[in-house]
């Protein structure tokens, strides 16, 4: 598991203790994590859930009168130092 595999699912094994049903998912840049939120969550579990967080390159959270409250998180992955840095589109 790449480096930002083994972040991410630190990020979600935190949220996972705190009772957060979770979703990680690798990505071709940056593996993302996924929490549904419930309405009621306690000023000391936000705190801890925005530590979790914290950890993260990205983060933030989508609320909806239809889907409720997602927090994500997203851990980049590491760039090449060598070989095809821009992939293989990218012209020099």
């Amino acid at each position: 598991m790449p480096a930002s595999g083994v972040s991410a699912a630190a990020i979600a094994a935190r949220l996972s203790a705190l009772g957060l049903p979770t979703r990680t998912e690798e990505r071709t840049r940056h593996t993302s994590v996924e929490a549904e939120v419930p309405d009621a969550l306690s000023a000391e579990s936000w705190r801890e859930v925005l530590d979790a967080v914290a950890e993260a390159d990205r983060f933030g959270l989508l609320a909806t009168s239809m889907n409720g409250r997602t927090l994500w998180a997203v851990v980049r992955k590491a760039v090449p130092t060598t070989g095809d840095v821009g992939g293989p589109s990218y012209q020099r």
